[in-house]
């Protein structure tokens, strides 16, 4: 795979940059793939079944709506989403557990930690298109990323 540098200098007339400025806490620093998404404030129950999902491939796309008063993944829902073929997770929100994170075999941005764990209510929307960063990032697009950032391709 490219560097995000490389795919937005081949892709400039559609390419998408995420203005976010993401940490980079999984044991893969450079991951791309397709998007699948989950809208999920505070509450990671639709995260935690995707991720048992098969993710063939697919960077999970979270919008917690960049909260930073809880965590919606940890060493489990990243460790069960690395077992189910996920090749990355960028998250509007918090992880946690961030030391383990970094040994397991996925990509895993976000917006920082807390150790804090999210509800439980089941609230939120799967496979919708999410607004970050200045871009839309849609089911069925591609996402790449690594240490300079996100750039999305639009389906």
């Amino acid at each position: 795979m490219s560097g995000t540098s490389d795919v937005f200098d081949a892709n400039a007339d559609r390419a998408q940059v995420c203005t976010l400025r993401f940490e980079q806490f999984g044991g893969v620093r450079l991951f791309s793939g397709e998007i699948a998404t989950v809208r999920c404030f505070e509450d990671n129950v639709l995260l935690k079944q995707l991720v048992e999902t098969p993710g063939e491939g697919r960077v999970l796309v979270v919008d917690g709506g960049g909260s930073l008063n809880c965590a919606l993944a940890g060493d489990k829902v990243v460790g069960a989403a690395a077992a189910s073929g996920w090749t990355g997770l960028v998250l509007n929100a918090c992880i946690r557990d961030s030391a383990e994170l970094a040994r397991l075999p996925i990509g895993v941005k976000a917006l920082g930690t807390c150790p804090r764990p999210s509800g439980k209510t089941g609230a939120g929307e799967i496979g919708v298109p999410v607004t970050f960063g200045g871009i839309e990032l849609a089911p069925g697009g591609l996402l790449y990323a690594d240490d300079d950032g996100v750039v999305v391709l639009a389906p």
